[in-house]
């Protein structure tokens, strides 16, 4: 997989098969999608091109309604290199890409810049200006070019329409597991490592607070976790949210490990979301508190001791072989 960043210096882009969206979270939506352009670039022997815009159109149309971003382009790049994607063009969003209308963004870009032989879309593709372009003016545009489309119908979940929208307002109420089955992998944020407050290691239930999440956070909430380090899934309990307890009002993610005790601070942590144990509240004593970190880890223990199969191998684990 190549990530690149200038469709005019990315020859290994050029001649493919195409497809074109933001593919934030690349979701089981997404991965139709993809499948059908490397499925037809392989049986034609070109590349396998998704093309994605960076940053969001919308952050420079209307910034203050640009939603919070599920995935990095690096994420997205390591997701679709795992579906057997050739290339991944990073489009950099500029104001006069945006002007291009629907027929100069396509002669620009698909025809000029990528070389295009087939392109694949969901029904609800937009491009250009305004976002006049649709599926049926692509269709126009494609046959008058002589570039193959297909394209593809709608993946729905439970009767619904899989879509990245769909799993922010999961997450924004803690359901983590919903959105672990839109996604098709359960939600993860990645932090630097920071030096808190200790005041989980003076409760007796120490914590990597993480800093500098570029994506978005789940609802405040406690969560059942995973953590990879050194190549090894760790269990793990989440807290996201303040600290009312103690008349904090700073918005923290702190992971407390269950079965690693080693210095974190100054790594990147991937944190995987796998369920939601509670809500985040305030507790009359500092006992009290001590008493719902107990049963908190202990809920965490009995999550992974009964889904076998669960991600990352934390799934089934037993207490007793991971410490």
């Amino acid at each position: 997989m190549q990530l690149v960043r200038d469709i005019d210096t990315a020859a290994a882009s050029r001649g493919g098969f195409v497809s074109i969206g933001n593919f934030d979270g690349v979701h089981n939506g997404h991965k139709r999608i993809v499948q059908k352009v490397v499925d037809a670039a392989t049986a034609a022997s070109v590349p396998s091109v998704v093309m994605t815009f960076d940053p969001h159109p919308i952050e420079l149309l209307r910034p203050d309604a640009a939603p919070p971003l599920l995935s990095s382009i690096e994420d997205r790049a390591n997701w679709l290199a795992e579906l057997g994607v050739d290339v991944l063009l990073a489009f950099p969003t500029t104001p006069v890409m945006l002007a291009l209308e629907a027929d100069e963004f396509f002669a620009r870009v698909v025809v000029g810049g990528l070389a295009a032989r087939g392109m694949v879309e969901g029904p609800g593709f937009f491009f250009g200006k305004d976002r006049k372009g649709d599926v049926d003016v692509l269709a126009s545009l494609c046959q008058e070019a002589g570039i193959e489309l297909d394209v593809v119908e709608p993946t729905t979940w439970k009767g619904e329409l899989i879509s990245s929208s769909r799993i922010r307002t999961s997450l924004s109420v803690g359901d983590v597991a919903s959105a672990a089955d839109l996604l098709g992998r359960p939600y993860s944020v990645q932090g630097l490592v920071v030096t808190g407050e200790g005041r989980g290691r003076q409760l007796g239930v120490p914590t990597a607070n993480l800093t500098s999440i570029s994506t978005l956070i789940p609802a405040d909430g406690v969560y059942v976790g995973s953590v990879v380090i050194d190549g090894r899934p760790q269990p793990a309990a989440i807290h996201v949210g303040t600290n009312p307890t103690f008349d904090e009002t700073e918005r923290k993610v702190e992971v407390h490990l269950l079965a690693f005790d080693g210095d974190l601070y100054g790594q990147r942590l991937v944190v995987e979301f796998l369920s939601r144990v509670r809500e985040t509240r305030a507790f009359d004593s500092v006992d009290q508190l001590r008493e719902q970190l107990s049963a908190d880890i202990e809920a965490v223990w009995r999550y992974l001791e009964t889904n076998p199969g669960g991600t990352s191998g934390t799934g089934g684990a037993d207490r007793d072989e991971v410490s």
